[in-house]
């Protein structure tokens, strides 16, 4: 079925990020709150699109959530939301995929590949047609005017450029 609709199930799904802090160590993140599709029962004729909501950024720290937040970063107010919108969703192997499309943070656009496991499709209790995918990625986040830093005494610099993204999520199939 071609026209097939998939939606994001929220309570099976997260978006999480983790970035290089000192040099030393990875602090983690998440997006609570985003919305998720896909336009096809054959997933690699799909399109995917995601929004999330740019404010729902929760690293376990209220003082650099609010960091993050501000113009220093996501500038939440002025660009409430970050997109991405496939442009390929390719078939490895039974398993694989690769994702391409355009990420659209703070008003910039840029493409990004995902590597994609396919966990199948299941039912659940209900009745619920599902299907599950984990996928990770990097970006460089300077790509979007996300460069505030701050150098180290010691050398290096206290933020990494490098964001490493993953997301764990399941999609019910509308009827």
């Amino acid at each position: 079925m071609e026209n097939a609709k998939w939606t994001l199930d929220p309570t099976h799904s997260e978006l999480t990020f983790k970035v290089k802090h000192l040099m030393i160590s990875n602090v983690k993140g998440e997006f609570k709150n985003f919305s998720a599709g896909i336009d096809n029962e054959d997933f690699s004729k799909a399109k995917v699109e995601v929004k999330v909501e740019s404010s729902s950024i929760f690293t376990n720290n209220e003082d650099r959530d609010n960091h993050l937040k501000s113009a220093d970063f996501f500038d939440v107010e002025a660009y409430p939301e970050i997109v991405f919108e496939s442009t390929a969703f390719e078939k490895v192997s039974d398993d694989e995929y690769k994702l391409k499309g355009h990420l659209n943070i703070k008003g910039v656009s840029k493409e990004i590949k995902l590597d994609v496991e396919y966990g199948g499709v299941n039912k659940d209790p209900w009745g619920n047609q599902k299907a599950g995918f984990s996928f990770s990625g990097k970006i460089n986040r300077k790509d979007w005017g996300l460069n505030w830093n701050a150098a180290l005494e010691t050398g290096g610099v206290l933020v990494s450029d490098e964001v490493r993204i993953y997301g764990e999520v399941q999609f019910v199939k509308q009827a």
